[in-house]
């Protein structure tokens, strides 16, 4: 298998560090407001990674963050009476709930960053400690990376540091150098209390880039294989995680990727041209697996481009596979070939999806077998059609677009059902906080509160699974 590597700007070989073992890390979102279209491509091309690794027998640990606290999040709480605390559960809902609807497996484990403080707090410690940080000297709280300390900042970018515009995470007043970026930020007395952590520095909130550096290590260890994200994260989120994580002594990923943008319309999505499409709106215009379908379709690093008829011509693809489904499982009922399509993906689609997950070309070998299990239909070959019919399956469960999974089913669309999952998840999430920190009582007792509304919790290596009785 071979992927696009950003920091090497390259196709690589995929070795994992351990056989058959993947550990990644993708950004998740910042919980400030509603999720558009662009949240969710980013998360569906690494749900398709993560789908297509462990189809080839790899164990993925798959670690997706939330950013709950951050700027831009007390921003849109002031002037409000909701907690700014409350408004990013409230929009931290809103992602599940779209990622529930387009069939994005759960992670292994979604940290929330104010979950995480000590361990932000530690790696800022180590980075003073070998002189690639430092407090601000006017009393503010402040602590800043020290971008001239670390001669290899910009590699992941390719930029130089004199050529690099000035950092604007925070004030500049206490910074050595412009280009130096906030780790943790001193509280200002126009921030809610409840906004600030105690600190060998004085109150403050940790800065974005540190939040990432500290759950990726703490989950996947110091090194580990795949960072992901958007390309509008590159810089200067992911080169400043670079650059600190190293600084401290973290080898870090070991291989970078980033997927392309959406743009509506031929323009890029911007609040100020008001293009942004939100995911409530763009899954009411088209049944959630035809969204699914629409955004998973183009390759990953491509820009795709939203436009009416985009999820038309999605439609007419997926209608396609479910026909020639259909179609087989009622001519093939009550005969000696019935369910006996083995479901492995053909060697065409497999070359495809270790070419840097080529879905254009999976998708075309996905169409062509579907039109040759429907010549095999035709001609009565009964046999080739129910081969054809396996292979189908196989594919599209892999690309998460097999109409015949369970989790396409009417019931899992309707929004009762989201809301459920949604909350069953978040007690799940909260059922684990608990355990980690050995208050076993609360973990017992959100437990049988499940138990008892109807629900079975099957805890496994990968986390908590749950179903109904």
């Amino acid at each position: 298998m071979r992927l696009y590597d950003s920091k090497a700007q390259a196709l690589r070989d995929f070795i994992p560090l351990v056989p058959d073992k993947v550990g990644i890390y993708v950004c998740g979102p910042t919980v400030q407001s509603s999720p558009h279209i662009g949240h969710l491509r980013s998360a569906l091309v690494y749900d398709q990674l993560r789908r297509w690794l462990s189809y080839r027998g790899n164990d993925v640990t798959f670690i997706r963050n939330v950013t709950d606290i951050d700027d831009k999040i007390l921003v849109s709480s002031t002037g409000t009476t909701e907690q700014w605390w409350a408004l990013a559960y409230r929009y931290e809902l809103e992602f599940t709930a779209g990622y529930q609807r387009l069939g994005i497996l759960a992670p292994s484990y979604e940290p929330r960053a104010t979950a995480s403080i000590q361990n932000m707090l530690d790696l800022i410690g180590r980075l003073i400690e070998a002189g690639h940080a430092y407090p601000a000297a006017d009393d503010t709280g402040d602590v800043y990376f020290d971008t001239r300390s670390w001669p290899a900042y910009g590699e992941l970018t390719r930029q130089k540091l004199d050529n690099m515009e000035a950092a604007t995470d925070a004030d500049p007043r206490g910074k050595r150098d412009p280009r130096d970026f906030a780790l943790w930020k001193g509280h200002k007395t126009d921030e809610p209390a409840s906004a600030a952590w105690p600190s060998p520095w004085g109150d403050g909130r940790p800065g974005w880039h540190i939040e990432c550096s500290a759950m990726a290590t703490r989950y996947l260890g110091a090194q580990f294989d795949i960072h992901g994200g958007g390309l509008d994260l590159r810089f200067p989120h992911h080169e400043n995680e670079l650059a600190q994580s190293t600084a401290a002594g973290d080898a870090f990923a070991n291989y970078w990727m980033h997927n392309g943008l959406v743009h509506v319309n031929g323009q890029k999505m911007s609040k100020s041209i008001g293009n942004s499409i939100y995911a409530a709106e763009l899954l009411e215009q088209a049944r959630a697996i035809v969204v699914r379908y629409y955004l998973g379709a183009a390759h990953y690093r491509s820009t795709i481009d939203f436009h009416e008829g985009s999820l038309a011509e999605a439609e007419a693809a997926l209608e396609r596979i479910e026909s020639f489904l259909d179609r087989a499982d009622r001519r093939l009922a009550d005969t000696r070939f019935a369910g006996s399509g083995v479901e492995i993906v053909p060697e065409e689609f497999a070359e495809a999806m270790d070419d840097d997950l080529a879905v254009p070309q999976a998708l075309g070998v996905l169409h062509e077998t579907v039109r040759a299990g429907n010549a095999a239909l035709d001609a009565e070959d009964l046999h080739a059609a129910a081969s054809a019919r396996g292979q189908v399956l196989a594919m599209s469960e892999v690309l998460g677009i097999n109409p015949l999974s369970p989790g396409w089913s009417v019931a899992t669309d309707e929004p009762a059902m989201i809301a459920l999952t949604a909350l069953v998840e978040r007690l799940l999430d909260d059922r684990e906080i608990a355990r980690q920190s050995r208050d076993y009582a609360a973990a017992d007792r959100i437990r049988d509160e499940l138990v008892a509304a109807g629900i079975t919790i099957e805890d496994t290596p990968s986390g908590a699974h749950w179903s109904f009785d």
